[in-house]
């Protein structure tokens, strides 16, 4: 893993807890070089032209920014349905890094064939197909992706408070645990998950933090203030207000 230096940041980020400028994030420490891995990796033929479309209303450029992922990094990704996230990963944690993409069961029928395909010609990535109980996450992981996938853990039978022990003692010292997910309305919890597949954001933030992360800038890049979070998250795809979460281990 290289090391990252402070450098400007332009997101639309808020800071838990005290002014932007009095605090130095290191899911915010990247470099140039970083950076421009971040762009070729996006810009990469191997992407689809599905893929590419997507990249407006999922802007992977500001949110990998925001995760501090750099070449040489061991990256755990929860949840590589499609491999959007999957393919950017693989291109910028590069020859010297890891990607280590876990996929409960239940997904295999509907994205196992091609993450399988993928590992076998990404000689730096590994698949695998595990109850999330059961798993054995790598360790000193310098950052976990979980995308629109959080809220899926409970109505699957996942038990959040065990998962995010063990995603916190995988990660590395001021490793960064990243999540996005879609809205629902304030205060609502879990009701939505299962339905319209949404969540209270703030049930998220209280199951994360009793972990023991510390919840270190929430962005409002993917926002959509106009979607009142009661609609079913298909039927407007790239339309829903999203939060995006930073959690990083405490040094």
């Amino acid at each position: 893993m290289i090391r990252r230096t402070i450098m400007p940041v332009t997101l639309a980020v808020a800071v838990t807890g005290c002014a932007w400028d009095e605090v130095l994030l290191p899911a915010l420490q990247q470099n140039d070089a970083s950076q421009a891995v971040i762009q070729a990796a996006i810009e990469s033929d191997e992407r689809s032209e599905d893929m590419v479309a997507r990249d407006a209303s999922r802007r992977p450029d500001e949110i990998l920014r925001l995760s501090g992922v750099g070449p040489g990094d061991q990256v755990v990704e929860l949840g590589s349905f499609g491999l959007y996230y999957s393919t950017i990963l693989s291109a910028v944690v590069g020859s010297e890094g890891m990607l280590d993409m876990f996929d409960p069961p239940r997904a295999d029928g509907f994205g196992g064939d091609a993450a399988r395909a993928f590992v076998a010609t990404h000689g730096n990535a590994e698949y695998h197909v595990v109850d999330y109980a059961a798993a054995g996450f790598p360790q000193d992981v310098d950052v976990v992706f979980n995308i629109l996938f959080y809220h899926d853990l409970m109505p699957w039978g996942f038990e959040t408070a065990a998962l995010n022990t063990k995603l916190f003692d995988a990660l590395k010292p001021g490793g960064v645990y990243l999540i996005v997910d879609h809205k629902a309305e304030d205060g609502s919890g879990w009701r939505d998950a299962g339905t319209i597949h949404r969540m209270g954001i703030e049930t998220i933030v209280e199951e994360v933090t009793a972990a023991g992360f510390e919840l270190a800038a929430q962005s409002e890049v993917l926002a959509h203030p106009d979607d009142d979070r009661t609609s079913h998250v298909f039927q407007m795809r790239g339309e829903t207000d999203r939060a995006v979460m930073v959690f990083i281990k405490p040094e």
